[in-house]
């Protein structure tokens, strides 16, 4: 796995609206209507991961979800 540069890291997330870096992972806050949208979301987002073989951290606080990614192996970003 190659890691990504810090450079390709920023401007890809300049695409992605909401996406930021700490650390060396990459993190989003989605908001819902409420609890039951947000394990929907969840359950998608856990169908997708084991698809891909990649999974994130997933912190969950009633109506908020937020996705932490990383690739851990690698202590970073990869592609």
């Amino acid at each position: 796995m190659e890691h990504l540069s810090i450079k390709d890291i920023h401007d890809r997330l300049s695409e992605l609206e909401g996406w930021e870096m700490i650390g060396h992972e990459i993190t989003k806050e989605f908001n819902f209507n409420n609890f039951k949208e947000a394990m929907e979301f969840v359950q998608h987002v856990g169908e997708e991961s084991e698809r891909i073989k990649h999974f994130p951290d997933i912190i969950i606080r009633n109506n908020r979800v937020i996705i932490n990614l990383t690739t851990p192996e690698a202590n970073g970003l990869t592609y």
